[in-house]
């Protein structure tokens, strides 16, 4: 099996999502930026308007526009804390 990364999506009022992924893709200020596991600890300001997108195994995707907030990386996973977080309409691939 491939390994995972464990991510949380938590916006101001309420933890959004949780769970396993492949990939986490978010824009920071500093440009789109893409997570695998293993990825160096790092902390990114979030880029407005923003989308973040959590690759699944398999192939399916969650993504939510996010508006403000922050991307932390460690060794735990991926942490994304947003002032709010929209879903996006399920996109077929």
């Amino acid at each position: 099996m491939a390994q995972q990364l464990h991510v949380e999506l938590v916006a101001v009022e309420e933890k959004v999502w949780s769970g396993e992924a492949e990939m986490v893709v978010a824009r920071t200020t500093e440009g789109e930026l893409a997570v695998l596991p293993g990825h160096a600890p790092l902390l990114g300001q979030l880029a407005e308007p923003g989308q973040v997108r959590i690759k699944l195994a398999g192939g399916e995707q969650v993504a939510y526009e996010v508006a403000g907030g922050f991307l932390s990386v460690s060794a735990q996973g991926v942490t994304v804390l947003a002032e709010s977080a929209t879903p996006v309409s399920a996109q077929s691939r």
